[in-house]
């Protein structure tokens, strides 16, 4: 007869420095979410709160750059340069999206506590996808996320478009998790951990190999909802058009960037290349090549579906979609490396793509928020017929914004787009090869439909009457940091490249045993 003892028990290593800036973030939330309870007509109050909050998940964050990974949470906590890149994406997604949403809040009059606990929360989840090294802990972040960011499209409640979009993006996104949740079950059964440090060690000799490509498969899919990658992407341009215009900016830059750093750490470190291993050769090479193809049709379908859009949130969302196909591009380049050296520049390019895309993202939904009006009545590309020279701030800001998603040299978006494509070439693969070419033909496309709305601005007589918006403080605050970043990424990115990509922590840290 066995006898269970209390010592064969995995003693729970809780180091809370180590995921300190999570709890701030979590903690803001629920402070937020107390403070609108009992005092819920100072509205700016919480705006307030939350930014002082996400402001000292950042110092935080900062303090943890460079340091050696301690021991904690039994190995499910990653201390890394691809979390700590991300989440510092998610905190500047996140006071961007704060900033932008007052002139949405007042115009709407919706509960801004509830809003603003909302966005805490889901950024919270954002920032355990990151730091997880196990797939219940990536899972775990990923409702966190997916549950706020879901009630946040449909914050709006007299709006039916908002409402449409609040349950088309829970009905798909729940089918998305499935998949996802039914993956790692099967990566669990065929190699008996949910650990990524693990599973990389024993996808050379799983024991039901079988498992574990459907596994892969089935995690693949899931993955591809979440950043939509086409075919999944079919959900995306309906959301993004019915959720409130400053939501559409969060999803877009903040819970797409949480999915690529969950892809990186499952499919980059948990599923690498085994030399001498025939299951992990096959399984690398079969995903690999699957995101490689799915890339270009990504990349094709969201160029091509944006040129015929006449609502900008539509152009937008299929904008979005296709450079989640770029970002694909370092995703690809960083599975192919060579060394871990490598490895972990392309993984760094991802994210510094990511935040250039963030940056210039939220910049463009900032002034598409202002213009749209309540109940985004005016976000067809003739609302913005002639308002160049009626209102050249905002106008010339846009046209910065829609030059840097083409990818214009001397901005952010070129200096991304040079950084994923350079993995990739670097892999000597020809298929890669290919992808990037077909990166390239896009961007070219996506020159058509960005240059139209700055013609539409600039070319076009106003038909309707037009007064200036006035432009609140937070949100001009929000368009003046973006401007300044789309020329800070593009010209003097060098530094903050430097310590993406700097060797630091290891991938995942070890359990104490």
């Amino acid at each position: 007869m066995n006898t269970f003892l209390l010592t064969d028990l995995i003693t729970p290593d809780a180091n809370v420095s180590l995921i300190l800036p999570e709890l701030i973030v979590a903690v803001t939330g629920i402070v937020v979410m107390l403070y609108d309870s009992f005092v819920p007509k100072q509205r700016m109050v919480s705006g307030a709160l939350s930014l002082i909050g996400l402001a000292a998940a950042a110092i935080v964050l900062g303090s943890m750059w460079g340091t050696a990974a301690p021991t904690g949470w039994n190995g499910m906590i990653a201390h890394d340069n691809l979390r700590l890149g991300f989440s510092f994406v998610f905190l500047f997604v996140s006071a961007m999206t704060i900033l932008v949403s007052t002139v949405w809040t007042d115009r709407e009059d919706v509960p801004v506590g509830e809003y603003h606990a909302l966005l805490m929360f889901a950024t919270f989840g954002m920032m355990i996808m990151s730091a997880g090294s196990d797939l219940v802990t990536i899972f775990l972040g990923l409702e966190t996320l997916s549950i706020a960011t879901y009630v946040m499209a449909g914050l709006r409640k007299s709006d039916l478009k908002s409402n449409e979009s609040a349950m088309k993006y829970f009905i798909l996104g729940s089918f998305a998790s499935a998949f996802l949740l039914y993956g790692m079950a099967l990566i669990y059964g065929a190699t008996g951990t949910t650990q990524i440090a693990e599973i990389a060690d024993k996808v050379a000799n799983p024991n039901f190999p079988g498992l574990l490509l459907v596994g892969g498969a089935m995690l693949l899919i899931g993955f591809g909802f979440k950043i939509a990658m086409a075919p999944f992407h079919v959900w995306t341009p309906d959301v993004y058009e019915g959720a409130p215009t400053p939501v559409t900016g969060f999803m877009a830059a903040g819970p797409k960037a949480a999915a690529f750093a969950s892809f990186l750490r499952v499919f980059v470190l948990g599923f690498p290349l085994v030399a001498g291993a025939q299951a992990s050769g096959y399984l690398h090479q079969s995903w690999i090549g699957a995101v490689t193809v799915m890339a270009m049709v990504t990349i094709i379908v969201g160029n091509v579906a944006a040129i015929m859009q006449d609502n900008v949130k539509r152009m937008l969302a299929y904008s979005s979609i296709a450079h989640a196909g770029y970002a694909l591009v370092g995703f690809v380049g960083a599975g192919l490396a060579k060394s871990t050296q490598a490895r972990d520049e392309a993984i760094a390019a991802v994210a510094f793509y990511m935040l250039t895309y963030a940056v210039t993202n939220m910049g463009a939904f900032g002034i598409v928020t202002l213009l749209a009006q309540k109940n985004d009545r005016r976000t067809e590309f003739e609302d913005y017929n002639g308002i160049g020279f009626k209102s050249p701030v905002l106008a010339f800001s846009l046209s910065l914004f829609m030059l840097s998603l083409f990818g214009l040299p001397l901005t952010a978006g070129f200096m991304g787009k040079i950084l994923v494509f350079r993995p990739a070439l670097e892999s000597g693969n020809t298929l890669v090869a290919a992808l990037v070419v077909v990166a390239v033909i896009g961007s070219a496309i996506s020159a058509y439909y960005y240059l139209r709305l700055i013609v539409v601005m600039f070319f076009r007589e106003r038909t309707t009457s037009w007064s200036d918006p006035k432009i609140p403080v937070p949100l001009a605050a929000a368009l003046i940091i973006t401007v300044i970043g789309v020329f800070y990424l593009g010209l003097f990115s060098g530094g903050l490249i430097e310590r993406f990509s700097q060797p630091g922590a290891p991938a995942v840290i070890a359990a104490e045993r």
